[in-house]
């Protein structure tokens, strides 16, 4: 049968048109409120998903810790703003792509470099595989242990680490980061200007992009912060896109910690 084009359009919109009007009654009937997450996704849950750990707040992503055995090193990413649900921190950016959201490294150590996103050859730090310990509304236990490992320098040194996510209210969360690092043979560290501990942050909060760095102590910009001893050190900025909203990203050394680190900050 034939049918002009006319003809095939006016049919088209009127089963479109029925198809709308039998769907408006079903939602008045009691379809699912999609404005509220689901009851069981309420508050802060987690989930392992091979390598990663994935952890939601209210059902939103909110950060991810990723452990493939491909990788230079686990990190998370991302860490995302508790209200833009916006990463804080970059994947990878330049001029320093080797460096991905928040991580635990170091180089050079016995000739082996576990910092730098090289071959894995000269340095790896090799999840043997994370595990989900205790997860509540509020907070959800990530644990790994790490071989570091080298093809130069064999396996220097191990450690395990324990993370716990932590929601505080809808607009603050944090991550508690607990290390032991255990030596298997002598390890010599040579200085460096960076290692250990350390964020990468998101464009729209560092400075070239009109964000702010700053110390506990109040320094301002790499030029009071690189170099000098304090209890924190952080960015904070107007997010992309979403008005006035500012939000921002901090590391905290332990309140005990007698010695406060010496910061390598960059703008």
């Amino acid at each position: 049968m034939d049918i002009c084009r006319r003809d095939f359009l006016r049919r088209g919109s009127a089963a479109v048109f029925g198809l709308a009007a039998w769907l408006l009654p079903c939602e008045r009937a009691g379809a699912a409120d999609y404005t509220e997450p689901a009851p069981e996704s309420k508050g802060l849950t987690a989930y392992l998903n091979g390598a990663n750990v994935l952890v939601r707040l209210n059902n939103m992503p909110l950060t991810g810790y990723r452990a493939h055995k491909s990788l230079k090193y686990p990190y998370f990413c991302p860490v995302n703003g508790p209200v833009s649900g916006m990463s804080l921190t970059s994947e990878s950016a330049l001029p320093y792509p080797h460096h991905r959201g928040l991580w635990l490294g170091c180089e050079p150590m016995n000739g082996g470099d576990y910092w730098a996103d090289n071959s894995l050859e000269r340095g790896q730090i090799r999840s043997d595989g994370p595990a989900l310990g205790e997860v509540t509304k509020n907070s959800a236990e990530i644990l790994d242990k790490c071989r570091w490992v080298s093809k130069d320098s064999g396996s220097p040194m191990r450690d395990e680490r324990r993370f716990v996510v932590r929601a505080m209210s809808e607009r603050l969360w944090c991550i508690d980061c607990d290390f032991k690092l255990t030596a298997t043979e002598d390890v010599k560290v040579k200085k460096a200007k960076h290692s250990f501990f350390a964020i990468r942050a998101a464009s729209d909060i560092s400075p070239p992009y009109g964000g702010v760095l700053a110390n506990s102590e109040g320094g301002a910009g790499a030029k009071g912060t690189y170099g000098k001893e304090a209890r924190w050190c952080g960015y904070h900025g107007k997010r992309r896109g979403r008005g006035d909203l500012v939000e921002g990203i901090a590391v905290m050394t332990h309140p005990d910690n007698p010695w406060p680190p010496i910061w390598f900050t960059r703008d």
